[in-house]
Order: C-alpha cells, then sequence, then structure tokens
C-alpha cells in the first residue's frame, strides 16, 4: 500500500449502458487469471472450453448483432474479476451450451469432469426461472427451487449473477415491456442477492442498470444532479481529504484516503423511504481510509473525531459486530468545516477485499483435495441452507416468499447473551425470537427476559447492543398470540409447528375418550381391543405412512373418522348403536340469557365449561340428551373437531340483558413484591367487577401468579378489565383461562 496515497474520487454510479459493453478476447481472459496465479494447466482448460463454447454456438447471434459466444466470455470476464477458480469460469464459458446448442453433458463431463456437468445443470435451472414474470405460486416454486441449486454450490450462483449482469448491461436490445419485467425480477430478487453474497459493486450496478430501465427520466436527472453536486463540492472535498492525510502523516498512522460517491439507485430509496427531496440529501459523498491494521482502524476514529464533531448516532462498529455479508468496517459521520456531513469508512486492506468481492474473497483458489467447500463458501452456503431449511417447514407459499424477503433485506440488528456472544437479529426481531435462535425449547418455554439487567415482556421489541437473558418456565407454552410479534421465520415456523402439534395432540385426547365413549355405549372396553387382531383394524384407519394409533384417534378428533365407523368394523351389530354425544360438562343459566331459534321458555338451556362462552363471542346451541341446549362458543374445539351430527346444532344468540353475568377464568403473571395482589384487586374493583375465587402461588422463577375467578357482563367488560390490570406496575402478562372438557389441565388464551 502507498502510504497517505490520495486517490482521484471517483463517481461510482453506473454510466451510460452503451459504454459499459467492450469487447473481450480470450487472451485477456486468461491474462486477468494470471493476475491471482491461477496455475497453467487451469488456464489451458480455461482456452478448451472457451475454444469448444466457439465451436458449439457457432452461427449464433445475440439479438444485440454480437456473436453468441461473446456473452458466456464477457460472464467468465466478470467472475475473473473476483478472481473465481477454473471450474467457475469453465462453467462461466459453458453455461449456456447444454441447452442452447447440440454438446451434450457426457461430451463436457469427459473433458472437464462431472463439477462442471453439474454446475452447467444448475445454472440451466435457475436460468429458467422467471420471477416476475409469474404468478405468487409459481415464483415461490421456482425460488425453493434455486435456493437448492445455490446450496449445493454456491459457484451456481455466482454464474447466474454474472450473466445477468451482462444482459443488463445488454439489455436495450429487447423490447421495452421486456426490458422492465426483468429489471423488475433483478431488483427484487438478484440485487438483494449479490448483497447478501456482499457482492457490493454487482449489486450496486444491477440496481442502477435496472432503475434506469424502469425509469429512466428520473434515473438520468438524479445523475446530473448528482454530478452537478460534485462540482460544487469538489473543493470542500478535497480541503477535507487534505486535511486527514496531514493528519495521518502527523500521527505516523498508516491509511490510503479514497474518495466514493453513492450510486443512483440508493439515493432514490433514500428519497422515497425518507419522503425528502434530493437537496436534502448530504450524504452523497464519503471518504474511505484503508489502513494495515484494526487497531489502526480504531485510532483513526478517534483521530477523525478530534478534527471534526462526530453526528450523534452515526458510528457504527461493524468489525466488532461484522455484517451477515461478512462486511466489516467503522463508520461515522462528521460535521465538516462548512456545516456538511461527510461519511468516513475505515477498514483495513483484507476488510476492504471482502468488501468488495464479498464470498468470492474467502475463495479457495485451488481445488480442495476432498472436495469441501472453502470458508468463505461454507459461511454462506450455511446462510442458503437455514433458507433451505425454513422452505421445508413453511409449506405455505406466501409466508415463505415474505421469509425470503425478509432475509433478503435484513436490517440487523446486534445483541448478546448474557456470556458476551453476538447475536445478529433482524429489525423487530423481540425477546421470542432471540429465544428461539439459541434453541426451540428455550423459545417454546420462554416466559420473559431479562433485557440489560431489566425484567421484559417476551415481545419487547430488541435494539442493538442490548443484554439479553431468556427466562423459562416448563408451564410456559406457545399461543396464537405469538404470531402477531415474531419477527424472524425460524421463530415463526417453530410457533407455527408447535401449535399444529398441540392441535394435533388435542384432537388425539378428544378423538380417544370420543372412540371410548362409542365402545362404552356398545357395553364394551377400548382396552380390550387395542391388542392383536384388533389392533391392526384400527390402525388401517391411520392415514399416515407408519401407522399410530395417535394418528387414528386425532383424524376422529378432527372429524375425519367416526368413531361409530371404527367401533362397527371391530364388532359388527344388527341393531342401531345409540346416537354419539357430545362430550361436555355444562351447568345451567337463569333468566335466559340467550336467545334459541325456535325455543319455549321453558327449554333448559346451559352454557358448556369447556369454552365458558361470554356475550360478546359468537355462539352456538348443541342439542344435548337430558341436558336440553348446551350453548359453545363457534370456535369451541369440542365442536371443531368431533365428529357431530349437524341436525343437532341451533342457532343462538344473546340476550341483551345487562344485568346477567357470566364467569371467566384470568390468570396474572406479575413481579413477586408486596402489594401486588392489592393492586390487582383494586383495579378489578374500580371496574365494578367482583372477584369470586381467587388463588395465588409462585413459580420457580419467583414470579406470582395468580388465578382470578369473576363476573363479567361481555367480552368488552372482560378486556377492558384485562387492560385495567395490565396497567398496574409489576403486571408481566394477563391471560384468559379455558379448559378442555374432560380435562384437569387447563389452557390459556389471550383474550
Amino acid at each position: 500500500m502507498n502510504n497517505h496515497d490520495v486517490s482521484d474520487l471517483k463517481e461510482t454510479t453506473v454510466i451510460p449502458i452503451s459504454s459499459i459493453v467492450h469487447t473481450v478476447t480470450i487472451d485477456q481472459l486468461i491474462e486477468e487469471t494470471s493476475k491471482y496465479n491461477l496455475p497453467e494447466e487451469s488456464q489451458a482448460k480455461i482456452r478448451q472450453a472457451y475454444e469448444l463454447s466457439a465451436k458449439a454456438h457457432e452461427g449464433q447471434f445475440r439479438r444485440s448483432g454480437e456473436s453468441y459466444v461473446e456473452h458466456p466470455l464477457n460472464v467468465a470476464w466478470i467472475l475473473a474479476s473476483m478472481k473465481v477458480d477454473a471450474t467457475c469460469l469453465i462453467t462461466a464459458l459453458l453455461h449456456d451450451t447444454l441447452e442452447d446448442t447440440t454438446l451434450s453433458s457426457e461430451q463436457i463431463e469427459s473433458l472437464f469432469g462431472s463439477k462442471v456437468v453439474s454446475l452447467i445443470d444448475g445454472v440451466t435451472k435457475i436460468g429458467k426461472f422467471h420471477f416476475q414474470a409469474t404468478k405468487a405460486e409459481k415464483q415461490a416454486e421456482n425460488f425453493r427451487k434455486m435456493l437448492l441449486s445455490m446450496s449445493e454450490d454456491i459457484r451456481v450462483i455466482l454464474v447466474k449473477l454474472a450473466d445477468r449482469l451482462h444482459n443488463m448491461r445488454t439489455i436495450s436490445s429487447l423490447n421495452i415491456d421486456r426490458q422492465r419485467a426483468i429489471a423488475q425480477e433483478t431488483l427484487e430478487i438478484y440485487a438483494p442477492l449479490a448483497n447478501r453474497l456482499g457482492i457490493g459493486w454487482i449489486k450496486s450496478e444491477l440496481e442502477d442498470l435496472s432503475f434506469s430501465v424502469q425509469d429512466r427520466e428520473t434515473y438520468l436527472d438524479l445523475k446530473v444532479k448528482v454530478s452537478n453536486r460534485r462540482r460544487e463540492r469538489k473543493n470542500y472535498i478535497s480541503t477535507i481529504v487534505k486535511t486527514v492525510q496531514e493528519a495521518l502523516i502527523a500521527n505516523n498512522l498508516q491509511g490510503e484516503v479514497q474518495g466514493r460517491y453513492k450510486h443512483i439507485y440508493s439515493i432514490y430509496r433514500k428519497m422515497t423511504i425518507q419522503e425528502i427531496p434530493f437537496e436534502e440529501i448530504y450524504d452523497l459523498m464519503g471518504i474511505r481510509i484503508i489502513t494495515d491494521t484494526k487497531l489502526n482502524c480504531y485510532a483513526i476514529l478517534g483521530l477523525l473525531h478530534s478534527l471534526w464533531k462526530p453526528m450523534a448516532g452515526r458510528i457504527k462498529d461493524f468489525i466488532a459486530v461484522p455484517k451477515s455479508n461478512m462486511y466489516q468496517s467503522l463508520h461515522t459521520t462528521v460535521i465538516g468545516s462548512e456545516g456538511i456531513p461527510v461519511e468516513f469508512q475505515i477498514r483495513t486492506e483484507e476488510m476492504h477485499r471482502v468488501a468488495e468481492e464479498g464470498i468470492a474473497a474467502h475463495w479457495n483458489y485451488k481445488e480442495n483435495a476432498d472436495g469441501s467447500p472453502a470458508e468463505g463458501e461454507r459461511k454462506v452456503v450455511a446462510w442458503l441452507r437455514q433458507l433451505v431449511e425454513w422452505q421445508k417447514e413453511l409449506p405455505d407459499n406466501r409466508e415463505f416468499m415474505d421469509s425470503v424477503k425478509v432475509n433478503l433485506f435484513p436490517d440487523e440488528v446486534y445483541v448478546f447473551t448474557p456470556k458476551g456472544q453476538v447475536k445478529e437479529m433482524i429489525k423487530g426481531s423481540t425477546a421470542i425470537d432471540f429465544a428461539y435462535s439459541i434453541h426451540t425449547e428455550l423459545g417454546h418455554h420462554c416466559m420473559g427476559a431479562r433485557i440489560n439487567g431489566r425484567w421484559s415482556p417476551i415481545k419487547t421489541e430488541l435494539q442493538s447492543g442490548d443484554i439479553v437473558e431468556i427466562i423459562s418456565s416448563p408451564s410456559q407454552s406457545p399461543s396464537k398470540d405469538w404470531l402477531r410479534f415474531v419477527a424472524t421465520p425460524r421463530a415463526r415456523a417453530r410457533v407455527r409447528h408447535w401449535l399444529k402439534e398441540e392441535e394435533d395432540r388435542q384432537s388425539a385426547e378428544i378423538g380417544r375418550k370420543s372412540l371410548e365413549n362409542e365402545f362404552r355405549k356398545a357395553r364394551l372396553n377400548l382396552s380390550d381391543y387395542l391388542k392383536s387382531p384388533y389392533l391392526e383394524v384400527i390402525l388401517s384407519y391411520s392415514d399416515q405412512p407408519a401407522p399410530t394409533l395417535e394418528n387414528v384417534y386425532s383424524r376422529i378428533g378432527f372429524g375425519q373418522l367416526s368413531p361409530n365407523v371404527v367401533l362397527r368394523k371391530l364388532v359388527p351389530v344388527t341393531q342401531e348403536t345409540p346416537e354419539q354425544e357430545l362430550p361436555h360438562e355444562s351447568f345451567p343459566v337463569s333468566n335466559h340469557p340467550v336467545v334459541v331459534r325456535g325455543g319455549g321458555k321453558d327449554l333448559l338451556i346451559s352454557l358448556a365449561r369447556c369454552c365458558s362462552p361470554v356475550p360478546g363471542e359468537e355462539i352456538i346451541g348443541y342439542i344435548s340428551r337430558g341436558r336440553g341446549v348446551v350453548i359453545h362458543s363457534r370456535d369451541c374445539p369440542n365442536l371443531v373437531h368431533l365428529s357431530i351430527q349437524k341436525e343437532r346444532l341451533i342457532q343462538s344468540t344473546w340476550d341483551n340483558d345487562p344485568n346477567n353475568l357470566f364467569e371467566v377464568q384470568i390468570r396474572v403473571l406479575m413481579e413477586d413484591k408486596p402489594g401486588m395482589l392489592a393492586g390487582v384487586s383494586a383495579a378489578i374493583s374500580e371496574k365494578g367487577a367482583n372477584i369470586n375465587h381467587a388463588e395465588v402461588k409462585q413459580d420457580r422463577h419467583k414470579m406470582a401468579v395468580i388465578e382470578i375467578a369473576l363476573g363479567v357482563k361481555n367480552t368488552s367488560d372482560l378486556e377492558s378489565i384485562m387492560e385495567a390490570i395490565r396497567r398496574v406496575k409489576g403486571v408481566i402478562s394477563v391471560q384468559r383461562l379455558k379448559r378442555m372438557t374432560g380435562e384437569n389441565s387447563r389452557r390459556s388464551e389471550p383474550a
């Protein structure tokens, strides 16, 4: 490095497309590979691949008029600038041959090996994916396939990115509609992928090229404004650069000072996101200082702050906490001598190489003898395989694409475990997201967190620098309410998986009891039939490859299988068996708070204890032998899961008598300290409600838990009471309790 070398300020925004494209020869490509010492035998293979490609594409021309082989040659040239290995360059030169020529995979394999064929196949598959032009379902399916190809070998997407970049550079030969469709696809998929792989220059060029296609007028207008601003501020920036140079010399600090300008699309995005005009963008230009050691990075940061006043909140340390795409630098913005903000980036040579080349900076140019990926590849492939894992857990295509976009456009926060381990989270992540990032079971049983030493609810949004300690309890479990505030795809997938398993478990329990009741009506004992040869008959109703009793019970609980069908298969009868009865507990209601369609005044009406319906909730009646009409919530699990006779359901509505009270139970989690019970009781009393029963206990984390039974008029009344309790200082959470029929254990649901 030349000490204190001051480079000319160079505009990094994209110049007109026609001047980007230039003719590349195979000799120039070979010369470029010599710069990073690619072995001569590898260079010979590259030349051989070019000759084969030229012969295979002979007579083929691009829409722009040049010989088709110019395209794969330019793709290889782009990749050579990233110093990739010979296998990657050979793939680039041959990437269109299998699809567009008569060359066979066997011919390629005989000359260059199976790995090249595999990579070409992966690039070919990705080339067939058209994300923007297809419907959402097809788009998601295409992206799933592309992820799988990428996760097998990262060179697949490197070749595809170079292929897309050259196509964007020469896109003017296509009709305008096709140009815009490709540009939109590039902005949505390929530019973010380049950014996630750390290849910032490809990301920036793809964005500017796409923007110039989609909104040419705005692009050119901003380009002119940036150019004018550059001329206006040239002397000012030169003065800043000179001051930095002199300060480095005076303090014996080594550093190369470079000027840089933001690219057009990033300026446009800032204007649109912040809703500000171009004139209010003050950080169009910045200064980069490349030094020799990490220690000197921090020394130069201190030096800059001694020269100019730093702007609060604009100092970022990506050296101690690197970005997910391996980027490392110190960022600071200072107020210059004319009161104009200037942004500095400080990094070492190695950090600069990674910032420019991304994944390619970590490439192992020598082919690994064991075929294992290089270090840089392992880091990114780990992220790709994590996406692959999520795509398996998220069968819903819309949700999967949402998770992809979250991970392609990360806005990270960096938090710490109590032991100082750094965890990178996306913006909006909560304590529960943090818990799931550590371990699934910790997430399932997370009941809160100590953030910077203070107790915080699980939905607390995390900020960079937070120290997070998760507090868990075996009695805690996920609820549907969690899906409203979890931010990461991993947490969302884990919560959904748990809820599904819990739903299956509850359905299996309902189904088992329903089958037991069916056998009991026939004066039989189900347990006597849970052995051979009867067991095989029962298991035949399972719809899983490995039949289980739980699955049969679950199918009965979900209403997919009638328990009477199972009974009759085992014990054929000649007379009708009694009707299936909906199992539930209920309690009679006086004063008729419910109006039943077609029911007289003497009709026996009771409320089901399983769901404890309250005015404000939609209800439905179930005609039960010996109990009259039992009123359930419309979403009561007993109605949802059991195979009941529809003719026994009867439309019901609430009477509007304000004097009726209904008992509900709530669970309050709070800090265990004097006055808490009195505070909660006072909050309930202020709302005019009476406490029928209260039970206080302490959990293993020394948190107080109160289960309260109280009378309410309707759901609005209940919500008002629960909100009043939440406002009591020291209360962590308030939940409504419900219970399943025949079960001793209760389940809590957010009201």
